[in-house]
């Protein structure tokens, strides 16, 4: 049983202001894997403290010095990344195999882009030769409180404590409690990489302890979260009150778009897609709307290659997926299961219970269903589980007015070899992104969506910029710039 009580505050690891033990589950097993303490409001405000009194200097740090600190980040990642992979599979059940070579590579991804980035940021810059003497400037923010969640815990603190040290802030972050270990080595890897003290901080906790109590701050200038949507209204409305930034990277309910033109690997790539991380993806494609000439070829082909997932335990290495992060989410994707079959989709594969052979762990079988409708339970809400909807149309014009047809709007996906269609659809889909055949979106590109997905752009510039003032200055005297060089 691993023991860690302690939180990271001020460059030090430090007890909890009253003892709170959590028990962090392994979802493979059902049984503990650690124990870690649940903080107060009492350990956020040392935290918060720390924080900024730590800001003035790291503020005023030379870009490049902060960068070089940053980047040894990476150092101590190469130094551990199985072990941190280990931490990432054992306390929210992603196979070994996918921990190390999607979860944690996640942490040198996006660094690497950040870091890209940020090199070709200009801090002061004219404001244009219509304007002399006009400048902008790009200043951080301040104080900022990161809360993320548990099913791709490691991207989103790259996606978040990353950009916000290079771009000079300080920061709290609370890791969620189901997820907490590889925060915590986080924490370690940015300690050993000589990070100052109260530069980043880190105290664990659930969202009515530490997380209100970053949302409501005084001294907090900025809130990045990740998580729930109905989460994301509660932090808006605490933020509200010191009018502190705020951004939000919430649920989704894809719409994946197939027409009877598309490739041969675009239902094994929707498919596959979908299942991934067990379906725990705010972008999954849990909607697959396919032309009506190849919908019910399209169903069987998805309905066998979901019956040819295999599902085991975290721990095993192969390609297979593991189980839901906790009982709560797994009754709740039960639930979902059941009201698909109750209102009168069709059932091609999986189903409700335990896969055979498991009498323990949060395993869900891969389950779709056919003949999905607009309106149905299963097509409006997200699920956050390895089920797939499925749905036909007859005309672009039905799947694009169905695709959008949602409270949500994080990714679009499509899957045509109409290249007038692609481009066109990728204008008309109502998301923050839209990806088309399989195609990554790049290296830097934003990640963020629309509506009730939230609004965050996390991710290369965009994501340095979400913790950047911008500041205009008028009757600069660039003469004393140029005796200055």
């Amino acid at each position: 049983m691993i023991e860690k009580r302690e939180f990271y505050i001020n460059g030090a690891w430090v007890k909890p202001s009253e003892a709170r033990d959590w028990q962090v589950i392994d979802p493979s097993t059902e049984e503990p894997c650690a124990v870690i303490s649940l903080g107060s409001a009492a350990d956020a405000d040392h935290a918060v403290a720390a924080a900024k009194a730590a800001f003035p200097a790291w503020s005023a740090t030379p870009p490049a010095k902060r960068r070089e600190i940053v980047a040894r980040i990476l150092d101590q990642y190469e130094a551990r990344k199985e072990e941190f992979a280990h931490a990432i599979s054992m306390e929210m059940g992603a196979p070994i195999d996918f921990a190390l070579n999607e979860q944690a590579s996640c942490l040198p991804w996006h660094t690497k882009n950040f870091l890209r980035a940020f090199d070709k940021l200009e801090w002061i810059k004219p404001l244009g030769d219509h304007a002399p003497g006009a400048m902008i400037a790009l200043e951080p923010i301040g104080v900022v409180g990161l809360i993320t969640p548990w099913n791709w815990p490691v991207n989103q603190i790259a996606l978040k404590a990353i950009p916000a040290m290079l771009a000079g802030c300080t920061c709290v972050l609370k890791p969620s409690e189901e997820s907490p270990l590889n925060a915590m080595m986080f924490a370690e890897f940015c300690h050993d990489a000589g990070v100052p003290p109260g530069v980043f901080n880190l105290v664990n906790g659930d969202g009515m302890g530490v997380g209100s109590r970053l949302s409501e701050h005084p001294d907090v200038e900025m809130i990045s979260f990740t998580g729930s949507t109905r989460a994301g209204k509660a932090i808006s409305k605490a933020a509200a009150e010191s009018l502190k930034r705020v951004t939000l990277e919430l649920g989704g309910k894809g719409a994946n778009l197939l027409f009877a033109d598309a490739d041969d690997k675009a239902i094994e790539r929707s498919v596959k897609r979908m299942m991934d991380n067990t379906g725990q993806s705010c972008n999954a494609p849990s909607r697959l709307l396919v032309e009506r000439p190849v919908y019910e070829a399209t169903v069987s082909k998805a309905a066998a290659l979901a019956d040819a997932i295999k599902v085991g335990p975290a721990s095993q290495h192969g390609n297979h997926v593991g189980p839901v992060v906790n009982k709560r989410q797994w009754e709740q994707i039960q639930g979902y299961i059941q009201k698909g079959i109750d209102e009168g989709a069709r059932l091609v594969a999986g189903g409700p219970g335990l896969p055979e052979g498991f009498n323990r762990g949060f395993y869900v079988k891969p389950t779709i269903f056919a003949d999905v409708t607009p309106g149905m339970t299963i097509e409006r809400e997200e699920i956050f589980g390895p089920v797939l909807s499925i749905i036909p149309f007859e005309t672009e014009e039905e799947a694009v007015k169905i695709a959008n047809d949602t409270p949500y709007g994080l990714t679009n996906y499509v899957q045509t070899t109409d290249g007038a269609r692609a481009n066109r659809l990728a204008r008309t889909l109502k998301s923050g992104m839209v990806e088309m055949n399989g195609k990554p979106r790049g290296a830097g590109a934003p990640f963020g969506g629309v509506k009730a997905s939230g609004r965050a752009r996390e991710g290369g510039h965009w994501g340095l910029e979400e913790f950047l003032e911008v500041k205009a200055i008028s009757g600069w005297d660039s003469a004393v710039d140029m005796a200055a060089e």
